[in-house]
């Protein structure tokens, strides 16, 4: 038993309210202020992001949260599943998705994603869970609820001698996940911006 079961798995359902939740939790993260610099544009569109993105997870991953109640979610994808194909593109909604978004910022997204998924591939060519994202609902902050949802996971990797992959944006989450056992990998900015970008991956312990 490692504890996933105490969690509440995300399903279809509780996609966009998961979305809407997890822009929250990343309003004023730096990626979202730099592509959404407007505060009332931001709360608008960055929603539809996140949509996709647990959309993804739900669809092809594993998605959880403390409850039904979605007091923060924490998204896992396997190293197999990884791979955006056209068809996970399509069946994810993308499309409508970064139209909702705006083409603009679809534009200096898509050389950033490249980045990141290049780097990814590099980094880790082994089988591997890949978190993306981690996220608390900043009414929900200070509760415990960070480490409520990534301990379950920790201790299934650790069991199945899994490594486990992540990136961030915030200095302040790098010491977070070095608590958890996770080491940076690399310090880079994203192409084009001052955006920092920090890969980190947790070894299996035991």
């Amino acid at each position: 038993m490692s504890g996933l079961e105490e969690l509440y798995r995300l399903t279809r359902a509780d996609i966009k309210p998961a979305g809407a939740m997890l822009a929250r939790a990343f309003f004023e993260d730096v990626h979202s202020v730099a592509f959404f610099p407007d505060p009332q544009v931001r709360r608008k569109k960055l929603k539809y992001a996140f949509e996709f993105i647990v959309r993804y997870g739900v669809l092809f991953g594993e998605v959880y949260a403390p409850t039904s109640a979605l007091e923060g979610a924490a998204a896992w994808v396997y190293s197999t599943r990884i791979e955006r194909t056209l068809l996970h593109l399509i069946r994810c909604r993308a499309p409508s998705l970064a139209l909702k978004s705006g083409l603009g910022v679809l534009r200096k997204q898509l050389p950033i994603n490249t980045f990141i998924e290049n780097l990814h591939h590099e980094q880790t060519p082994f089988p591997h869970w890949f978190l993306d994202p981690l996220g608390v609902d900043p009414d929900q902050q200070g509760k415990g609820y960070a480490s409520r949802l990534m301990r379950p996971m920790l201790a299934r990797c650790d069991r199945e001698q899994m490594p486990i992959y992540l990136y961030t944006n915030r200095a302040s989450n790098v010491a977070m996940y070095e608590h958890y056992g996770f080491e940076v990998l690399s310090e880079d900015k994203l192409p084009g911006t001052e955006i920092p970008h920090w890969t980190m991956l947790r070894q299996p312990k035991g």
